[in-house]
């Protein structure tokens, strides 16, 4: 009668092909229930010609299925690990465990990290003991390391009433405010997004609302969604933010009123029309008045402060909540009044800026006195007009200019 292999043995014979760190390779026969632990003595002894020379060299050694690169574990079986008839084993000897340092290894790596350490402050009086002493008059140097950011708005104030004054001797000057008043409507940064004010009335929501929440979430529909879920039954939902600017119909007929007051200012004499476009420029000013971030206005209102106090400290601080706060509790300086101070005319920093020939180019563009005024009531757009290839070289040569003086 014919016997199959199989009954043999306790399990299904496979042939594996085992390679050695050394290079040597070898078939071992193993069955299916032989533990991989076993199969690694059997390989061990092959390589120590019958003899394994450590005990503990079973545990100092890995199998490796070269397919998969999987580190087979000594306590599964080869069946468990998955491996097949002529597979490829290799039997590679694990990396030593990294000896521990001595004792006077480590005090000599604590001695270098004490010597690298910066000294504190008592050491640096103890170093500084002997040395002759110089009386120095700290607000001095305080008051002469002058803040770009607050002389550049003494600044601003000072480079519009020069701008406005070239623009109105220029022949073209009713053209050239149709041309500032034209990009003032295009730069207008109220517009709600229309895609995401029409996805929000879709879900049912009132334009009115929907519009506010869009302004109260920069245009984020999902945070708009959230924001009118969670006021559904505020009763002041349905209330302008504060500090809104005028709405679109107003403004609209606001710069048709100050186109047509250009257009009367250009038929009078030149005197009347540079008068005239004077109060153009002022109305311009009051169509891009500072916006205080709606959000920040509510959360300091909510507080206790007044609105019109919120604004101005919003207004001081560059629409910057914390500050803001920090500037309501103290003692509210500078005051809303002194922002709209310019700088000295002969000042030497004045002087220099309007020597040098790009400003001077830059004067006789509205658009420069558009971003003048823009960044005068909202300083955070400052960027926007760095980046601009018209205003950007202008702003430029103010910063370098500033800089350079007051290092000197």
């Amino acid at each position: 009668m014919f016997v199959q292999e199989e009954k043999i043995f306790a399990g299904k014979v496979l042939r594996l092909h085992i390679c050695a760190a050394d290079g040597a390779e070898w078939q071992e026969e193993a069955t299916e229930d032989t533990s991989v632990e076993k199969l690694k003595e059997r390989c061990l002894k092959h390589c120590a010609h019958g003899s394994l020379e450590d005990p503990k060299s079973v545990t100092h050694h890995k199998l490796i299925h070269a397919a998969s690169e999987r580190v087979l574990s000594d306590a599964r079986t080869i069946l468990e690990e998955n491996i097949q008839d002529q597979d490829v084993l290799l039997l590679i000897k694990k990396r030593a465990p990294a000896p521990l340092p001595k004792m006077a290894d480590v005090t000599a790596e604590e001695k270098k990290k004490q010597d690298q350490k910066a000294p504190d402050k008592d050491a640096i009086f103890r170093a500084t003991a002997n040395l002759p002493s110089h009386n120095m008059d700290r607000a001095v140097v305080q008051t002469n390391m002058r803040d770009f950011q607050t002389e550049l708005r003494k600044i601003l104030v000072s480079l519009i009433d020069v701008a406005q004054k070239l623009l109105a001797l220029n022949p073209d000057a009713v053209e050239l405010f149709k041309k500032a008043n034209a990009m003032l409507d295009e730069d207008e940064d109220e517009r709600v997004d229309e895609a995401a004010l029409r996805q929000l009335t879709e879900m049912g929501f009132p334009e009115t609302r929907a519009t506010k929440a869009l302004q109260l979430n920069h245009m984020s529909v999902p945070q708009a969604m959230e924001w009118l879920i969670e006021h559904a039954e505020d009763p002041s939902i349905d209330m302008p933010l504060p500090g809104q600017a005028p709405s679109g119909a107003e403004g609209a007929a606001a710069a048709e009123a100050a186109t047509s007051e250009a257009t009367a200012g250009a038929s009078s004499t030149d005197e009347e029309a540079r008068d005239e476009l004077t109060e153009i420029f002022k109305k311009i000013r009051r169509k891009r008045e500072f916006r205080a971030d709606a959000r920040a206005v509510i959360s300091l209102m909510e507080m206790g402060f007044d609105e019109k106090e919120v604004i101005d400290a919003l207004r001081v601080n560059n629409n910057q909540q914390n500050a803001a706060c920090e500037w309501l509790l103290g003692d509210r300086k500078p005051s809303p009044e002194e922002l709209d101070k310019g700088i000295d005319p002969d000042s030497p920093l004045f002087q220099a800026i309007l020597d040098n020939p790009v400003v001077q180019l830059g004067l006789t563009n509205p658009k420069t006195l558009l971003a003048f005024e823009d960044m005068l009531e909202n300083p955070l757009n400052s960027t926007q007009w760095m980046n601009d290839p018209e205003t950007g070289p202008v702003m430029l040569q103010i910063s370098r200019i500033f800089q350079t003086l007051n290092r000197t």
